[in-house]
């Protein structure tokens, strides 16, 4: 047996990474005689720094807590939310989350270094700072062994690749993966860009509800996200659709385009910060990419190795969700994998990934499909889709459940497709009686100082009724998604899907790791609801295959589409 031999092996040391390699660690199980031996490889152990991954829904605080990371939110200047304030053409609405639930955002490298520590720690955990070039294969049955990494030395020169084996082997190297489509093959599906976020960070600034997640929704262009990550830092996440014009992809161009048309747009008293965060730091750029779950195992994917993370599965970060879902995949994954006698045995390997795609898709579906449909509708740019985001705000300004059921699908609180369906529903016909009943702008007064208003007149409703029927039909789109995707909404009750299904002992454990998420509290008074928001969206720290850093950097930057490609070479986007 090599001397590198692990049991298993996990290429890329982010969140998803670092929190399966500590879960196997104190996982414990009766049929096997020893514990997990896992290698964790990391391309740099150093602080990892980038402009998403900063913000955590009560959902994934929940997960850390069952993972017994709660201690990695610690000591790295964290800061609680407690809620949205979504603003909209000078109006605000505040949005808590229900029961006092909390979650934080932070730096993401300090959390990134914390989740590694408590990895490093673990007795059964080989923590190496080495790149991976690539998978090792059998050459009869070209099943997965292990992979080839380059160890980080001080000798540039040496460029010798050695080996590491494993029964099993999980690729978690973040969204710019290089195994993709060779673990997926036909499987594989390709992912979109939807949008990209530019990002800088404000000092000192107070948002317009303190401890609250900032959603601007700006006129023309797509949203604007806001929220504190330490003491003196607040993030500021501008959406700039995709594709990017030309023209905008000099940091200079991209500079005056959004002190012109998105700045004036947010509140007055943000301007200011804005302005000198934008002027003083570099511009940073990374894509808000969308990838379904596509199911693993069998003779679909290759064999001895599995996805987790971004590489895997991605949507758009708007909502927040992508270390919700990642965290909660590690508290699925890890159990299934402690009742495995054996890595190397693949047909039980993938009966385990079997259960785990279906036992994830509540919560993952859920914050997934809401990621897609919160865009579309926040980053409205035709009449249809803005009457759906005019009917929206106005849903969410009549408080109670018309806040609490989106907040607690939004947090990872309420992991249910068809509450989803409901609320969605719900919005489309509260957006057509409003567009039928609630006063519009119709001009100006007769002393033309002010905007007058009007309900529409009844020679105008044959107009607002063909105008509904696109808006409805446009409510098709989820129901499409939800095909594509074979989400069944009654999921979170049975978690069975065919001749795959999960026991009943595994779909306990499920519902017991969700109990503290869902458990009754008093209701507390409206000034002092904590709530939460997860504003930012990664799931997974690029890895091993990360990509360069400056590839966020706007300053003398050229638009590389193939960065994102998986099929480009190992070491290639190095190169570059």
């Amino acid at each position: 047996m090599p001397t590198n031999h692990y049991d298993i092996l996990i290429v890329g040391a982010g969140v998803a990474g670092s929190a399966l390699a500590h879960a196997l660690s104190t996982t414990t199980s009766k049929l096997r005689g020893s514990p997990i031996r896992v290698a964790l490889l990391e391309r740099s152990l150093s602080e990892p720094d980038r402009i998403v991954g900063e913000l955590l829904q009560p959902g994934g605080v929940a997960a850390l807590e069952k993972l017994g990371l709660e201690g990695a939110l610690e000591n790295i200047d964290a800061i609680p939310e407690h809620g949205y304030c979504v603003v909209h053409s000078g109006r605000l609405v505040h949005i808590p989350y229900p029961d006092g639930r909390q979650g934080r955002s932070f730096h993401h490298g300090r959390f990134i270094m914390r989740l590694r520590d408590y990895a490093q720690r673990a007795s059964t955990v080989d923590v190496i700072e080495a790149t991976v070039n690539e998978l090792i294969e059998c050459e009869h049955t070209k099943r997965v062994l292990g992979v080839r990494a380059t160890r980080s030395t001080s000798n540039e020169d040496a460029e010798e690749k050695e080996p590491f084996f494993a029964d099993l082997v999980v690729v978690a190297d973040g969204c710019f993966s290089n195994f993709r489509n060779t673990i997926m093959g036909k499987s594989a599906r390709q992912s979109s860009t939807r949008s990209y976020f530019v990002g800088a960070i404000l000092k000192d600034t107070l948002l317009p509800i303190p401890q609250y997640g900032t959603v601007a929704l700006v006129k023309g262009h797509g949203p604007v996200l806001l929220y504190q990550i330490s003491e003196h830092d607040t993030r500021i996440l501008i959406d700039v659709k995709h594709p990017l014009p030309s023209d905008l992809k000099a940091r200079e161009f991209l500079l005056a385009h959004i002190l012109a048309n998105v700045v004036p747009q947010l509140p007055a008293s943000l301007h200011a910060a804005i302005r000198e965060a934008l002027e003083r730091d570099r511009l940073r750029r990374m894509p808000n990419s969308f990838l379904p779950a596509v199911e693993q195992g069998g003779r679909y994917t290759k064999e001895g190795v599995f996805l987790l993370g971004d590489s895997w599965n991605m949507r758009h970060p708007l909502t927040g969700g992508g270390m919700t879902v990642a965290l909660n995949d590690v508290v699925l994954l890890a159990q299934m994998l402690g009742k495995v006698q054996s890595y190397s045995n693949w047909d039980q390997i993938s009966d385990v990934l079997s259960r785990w795609h279906w036992a994830r898709k509540p919560l993952a579906s859920t914050i997934n499909i809401l990621s897609v449909a919160l865009y579309d509708l926040f980053g409205a740019d035709d009449e249809y889709l803005a009457v759906l985001q005019n009917g929206c705000f106005k849903y969410f300004e009549c408080g109670g459940e018309c806040i609490r059921g989106p907040v607690s699908l939004l947090s990872g609180i309420a992991p249910s497709p068809a509450l989803l369906f409901y609320h969605f529903f719900y919005v489309a016909f509260y957006s057509i009686w409003v567009m039928f009943t609630h006063s519009q702008h119709v001009g100006k007064s007769k002393d033309k100082t002010q905007s007058a208003l009007a309900a529409p007149p009844v020679w105008e409703y044959p107009f607002l009724l063909m105008k509904s029927i696109k808006v409805i039909y446009g409510t098709e789109l989820i129901i499409e998604y939800l095909s594509a995707q074979k989400v069944n909404p009654s999921r979170n009750l049975s978690f069975e899907d065919g001749g795959s299904s999960c026991s009943r002992q595994e779909i306990e454990d499920y519902h017991n790791h969700l109990a503290p998420l869902s458990t009754t509290k008093p209701r507390p008074n409206a000034d002092e609801l904590p709530v939460i928001v997860d504003l930012d969206e990664s799931d997974d720290e690029p890895n091993s295959m990360d990509c360069p850093q400056d590839m966020c950097d706007l300053e003398g930057y050229e638009d590389d589409e193939d960065n994102g490609d998986p099929d480009v070479l190992p070491g290639e986007r190095m190169k570059r």
